[in-house]
């Protein structure tokens, strides 16, 4: 039976109200934790947990990785730890209570998955100015109807109130103001055969983490917090197409473009969201399954359980250390030997479609990182009430930014035995490249047609 934590001082309660439409900020006291109490400037439990297990933060990882190469391929840091133990369908019953119902079907579904379980480490950094940020936000941060409002440059809600807050956090989790990877994306039929979809070069930025950028500019003038463009450079069927998002704070602004190349002509989108299946994975899966969860609150009832201890994907750097995609898939799942587990605390939030809404997913639940706020596994239910999918993400550690970010993410379909595997890097010279802010067309729809093949 899975354990789950306690709620913070005063959060039961307030899990109670998370149906109201305005959720306030939480009093200064209880802000006062991120600097000097018993939590992290992020929000997590500072401590170590009751066996040990789960060790103390201690500020994160900040010193450069050995095998880093600025602009290029990235090391792993804990290339020389060896796997603590192993869990797969013959001991699933010892260690049930902290995986996710995903977890346990893929174990019981495939005879040769496995995770291997490596020790603890609580990797999560951020500049100071991400944290004083965070800090400030916690006091004025409030969410409106769904829409946060008094919140910029770090974690929104670093103590949560709701479910709503935390899936917030995950969306706007520091990963950095402006990055460039270049990755493979791949189908996986039910035969086990990969099938590359998409050869991308993406280019994103957080306007949100934008230092020059102000309060003023999220609350007042609806700037967009996140700005994303996918370049297919392969495979030849596919090369040239494009896609361009613009994210909000206020889901009702969304714009979303495509180049279509038979037309070279950029086209709006007039539904980029949820349910609907993204041109950037080939229509294979969803808008609002990018990256565990990139999608739009209203269509569902949240409830927040509270927080578990459970076995994650986590510190994936191990997975770009493969030098081939052929060797970071096997089968049906990414090759076990390539991914790292660690037991951390995450918080769990269930959404149940809301009524009068439709959605694929009559009921989710996600399993989001205390210290990154990235929500790293999730499970999705048909409308039968069956396990249907589990999705996941796969953190890497990036000392020098510091923080973490999402290198690769994918889905299980466990109905059909298909899955889809995004984000593969290991075949690539460039990893995840930090870049400078700009203003320069790469995000606008002009831009869109300009650097694609006609």
């Amino acid at each position: 039976m899975k354990k789950v934590l306690a709620l913070g001082p005063g959060l039961a309660l307030l899990a109670c109200a998370i149906a109201l439409p305005v959720h306030a900020a939480v009093p200064a006291d209880q802000a006062q934790r991120l600097k000097s109490g018993d939590l992290t400037p992020f929000g997590a439990e500072k401590a170590v947990n009751a066996d040990g297990s789960i060790p103390a933060w201690t500020g994160g990882l900040t010193k450069p990785t050995p095998g880093d190469t600025p602009g290029g391929r990235r090391g792993d840091p804990f290339k020389d730890e060896k796997p603590l133990f192993s869990i797969d369908a013959k001991n699933i019953d010892q260690y049930a209570g902290n995986l996710t119902e995903g977890t346990k079907a893929m174990l019981k579904k495939y005879p040769d998955y496995r995770l291997d379980v490596y020790p603890t480490h609580r990797t999560a950094a951020a500049p100071q100015w991400v944290y004083d940020n965070t800090f400030a936000n916690a006091t004025r941060g409030t969410l409106d109807k769904g829409v946060p409002k008094g919140i910029y440059g770090g974690i929104p809600y670093p103590i949560p109130q709701s479910a709503e807050e935390v899936m917030w956090n995950h969306v706007l989790r520091w990963r950095g103001a402006r990055f460039q990877h270049f990755n493979n994306w791949y189908q996986i039929l039910a035969d086990g055969r990969a099938v590359l979809v998409t050869d991308a070069e993406l280019n994103e930025q957080l306007p949100y983490y934008d230092q020059s950028s102000s309060l003023e500019q999220f609350d007042s003038e609806g700037k967009p917090f996140w700005q994303v463009a996918i370049r297919n450079i392969g495979p030849p069927l596919r090369a040239g197409e494009a896609l361009l998002a613009h994210e909000y704070l206020d889901p009702d602004k969304l714009q979303t473009w495509v180049y279509l190349k038979g037309q070279r002509r950029v086209r709006k989108l007039p539904n980029g969201c949820c349910d609907t299946p993204t041109p950037a994975a080939a229509g294979v899966m969803t808008f609002d399954e990018m990256y565990t969860w990139t999608g739009r609150l209203d269509r569902f009832d949240w409830k927040l359980i509270g927080k578990q201890e459970m076995f994650v994907p986590y510190n994936a750097n191990r997975l770009l250390q493969a030098g081939k995609d052929e060797d970071a898939i096997k089968g049906h799942f990414l090759n076990p030997d390539y991914v790292r587990w660690e037991k951390h605390r995450v918080w769990v939030v269930e959404a149940n479609v809301r009524s009068g809404q439709r959605h694929q997913a009559a009921k989710s639940r996600y399993y989001c990182d205390e210290d990154t706020w990235v929500c790293v596994l999730a499970d999705r239910w048909d409308a039968n009430g069956q396990l249907w999918r589990t999705l996941w993400s796969q953190v890497i550690a990036v000392p020098e930014l510091p923080g973490s970010a999402i290198a690769s993410f994918g889905y299980n379909d466990l109905q059909a035995g298909t899955a889809f595997v995004a984000q593969l890097y290991g075949s690539k010279p460039k990893h995840y490249v930090l870049k400078d802010m700009g203003n320069d067309k790469v995000f606008s729809p002009d831009g869109l047609a300009g650097s694609s093949v006609r």
